[in-house]
């Protein structure tokens, strides 16, 4: 198993479209990217931690390959907002890949160049890619927020 983490917005419907991936084992919602220690998600919200709203993906690479998170990531979110995704504001919301090894920061690079050149979007891919940094999982009532909520997508996209 191996790891791969994601800011695509607020993390709710980030971990949703994870878990519906074949191979993605287990899914965490938490912070990462910030200089705050153990962040609540009342202090993340308030942007007093620079930290952003992450989802943690445990996932079987024999089954999924780091490239298809990739393409999951590219497609649930736009990568063209400074820190913003739709109604959410701020640099918590930003959009970032956290990587976990050399694999990982070469795929996330080739795939950002590669959305870039291919016209999709209108405006430069402003996602940060940035090495691994501490996470902190969120509060118990955040995981798997939607499925407790019997709610199957945010509404905003």
């Amino acid at each position: 198993m191996e790891k791969a983490t994601f800011g695509a917005g607020c993390f709710w419907g980030v971990e949703a479209a994870f878990r519906q991936v074949k191979g993605v084992a287990s899914t965490e919602v938490g912070y990462s990217g910030g200089w705050k220690e153990q962040p609540t998600y009342k202090d993340v919200c308030y942007g007093r931690t620079g930290h952003a709203e992450v989802v943690q993906v445990t996932y079987d690479p024999s089954v999924v390959p780091y490239d298809k998170l990739l393409d999951v990531f590219w497609e649930i979110h736009d990568p063209t907002t400074l820190n913003r995704q739709g109604p959410d504001v701020g640099e918590q919301y930003r959009s970032v890949i956290f990587f976990h090894n050399t694999e990982q920061e070469a795929a996330a690079r080739a795939s950002k160049e590669a959305l870039g050149r291919s016209g999709i979007h209108k405006r430069d891919i402003v996602t940060q890619i940035e090495p691994a940094a501490p996470f902190y999982i969120a509060e118990e009532y955040h995981q798997q927020y939607f499925e407790k909520q019997g709610i199957s997508h945010c509404g905003i996209e």
